[in-house]
Parts: structure tokens; sequence; C-alpha cells
């Protein structure tokens, strides 16, 4: 009986992960290039009884053996990098990748962070930077007098000053991109940082060498669909409810066995 105690317990913990990570997912519906995550398991060790093959009367063999599980537990919550849908802005700084890579972020210690948010804002020297004033990496900066700004599919971003007819190239965005993207380290901030696992960051021009190209004017949203994460939360839910179930009838079934003498 405490067997069973032990693994109905192991299975509301890791429900109760699974709701964490589908909650932190639904949180950011509205969030600006986020990657949903899901959370997996594996099943636990197990306590072989009697094996299968072992040698039974007469020279025969069991066909199947007896083993009993030991529980289940989380070992991975995987960020899944589909595309998420876009959204029309008109923003010239608003830029969506469209494809696979990051944008290459300049953080505050110097590391560089990468992301897929293109909602990118002007500062007061005219660097364009993040929301948090993170400037993007190559750095571009767009002059005092300009009336627009174009950027073009391969990352080429032009200015219109004033006075002139004919935009000046003032920069050019490059992409980096990973061997493996869900092996990237969330750090918040819509940024990621490379690890091991990651594998090492290669960058470039959009548009080449398997490299998404710019969409400019446009947004990549949050890839969460709030149909699927109800389902989710629903099958979670009542995995969880039923794990408890087990931790009931597993406690009547042992006070029945104290009650014996009674």
């Amino acid at each position: 009986m405490s067997r069973a105690l032990s693994i109905a317990a192991s299975g509301m913990q890791a429900q109760s992960l699974n709701i964490d990570v589908i909650s932190n997912n639904l949180a950011n519906v509205s969030t600006t290039g986020f990657k949903r995550s899901r959370a997996d398991f594996q099943d636990l060790l197990y306590q072989n009884l009697r094996p299968a093959g072992a040698a039974s009367s007469s020279g025969n063999q069991v066909p199947t053996g007896i083993q009993l599980g030991q529980g289940t537990r989380p070992v991975a919550t995987q960020k899944i990098f589909i595309q998420g849908n876009y959204q029309h802005t008109e923003n010239e700084l608003d830029i969506a990748i469209e494809g696979s890579g990051f944008f290459q972020i300049m953080q505050p210690d110097g590391e560089i962070g990468y992301s897929r948010s293109g909602a990118f804002k002007l500062n007061s020297d005219g660097k364009i930077v993040t929301s948090d004033g993170y400037p993007m990496e190559p750095e571009i900066s767009v002059p005092s007098n300009t009336v627009s700004v174009t950027i073009g599919m391969d990352g080429t971003v032009s200015a219109l000053k004033a006075g002139q007819v004919t935009p000046t190239q003032i920069g050019t965005i490059e992409l980096g991109q990973f061997p493996n993207p869900a092996g990237l380290s969330s750090i918040g901030r819509n940024l990621y940082l490379k690890t091991a696992a990651s594998g090492e960051v290669t960058t470039g021009t959009p548009g080449k060498d398997g490299r998404g190209t710019i969409s400019q004017g446009n947004l990549e949203m949050s890839n969460v669909s709030v149909v699927d994460e109800m389902v989710n939360m629903i099958t979670a839910q009542r995995a969880y409810e039923i794990n408890s179930k087990s931790i009931q009838a597993a406690d009547e079934m042992l006070q029945l066995a104290n009650n014996l003498k009674r």
C-alpha cells in the first residue's frame, strides 16, 4: 500500500508541474514572439518481482514477468519553436522573421541574447533597441533628420533623410541560428541564451543558408493556442484528481487492514 501512496504522489507532483507550464503558456498568449513550452515526463525504475524468460517447471520459460513501476517524474520543459501568427502593425520598426533565426540583442553585461520579438524602438541616441533599451547587434543608428526607415527582406536598413529623394543604407540586420533551438535557455524579457545543448550560433544575412527573411511592419505573435492549452489543462486536472483518488483508495485499504483485529 505504501508503494501505491508514493506512486500516486509522484503523479500529483508531475501534473502540478504540468499545470505550471500550461499556466505560463496561457499567461503569455499575447507576448510578442513567445514560444510555448511542453512538459515531458518519463516513468521511474521498475521493481522486477518475476523476470520474463525465467525457467519454470519442465524446462519451460515464463513468457511474461511481473514488474511494478515506481511512478513518474518530469524530465524536460521543451520550447516548441513553431511559427506564430503575424500581426500587421504598419510600424516601420516592427519586424518579423519569416522562417528560422533570432534577432541578436546586446545585454548590459556584454553577452548576446537572442530573441524572436521584433518590437523595436528608437532611443534618445537614435539606436534601434528593444523595449528594455537593449541595442540590436550589430548596432544600427538612425540619423536624427530621418523621415522614414525601410528594412528589406535581406535585413538591409535604409533611411530617407529630409531633403533627399534616395534612401541611404545605415546598417544590416543579422540573424543568429542554432542547431538545436530547443536547447536555448530562456531568461525572460523575450530573450534566450545559448547553451551547450543549443550548439554554437551561426550568424549571417537573412534569407541565406536556411535563415528566415525579414518582414517590416509586422510582428510575430505568440504561438500559444488557447484552445489547445485549455484541453491540456483539463487533462492535467483530471490526471491530478485521479491520482488523488488513488491515494484515498490506498488510505482506505490501509485503514481496513488496521481494523482487522477490532
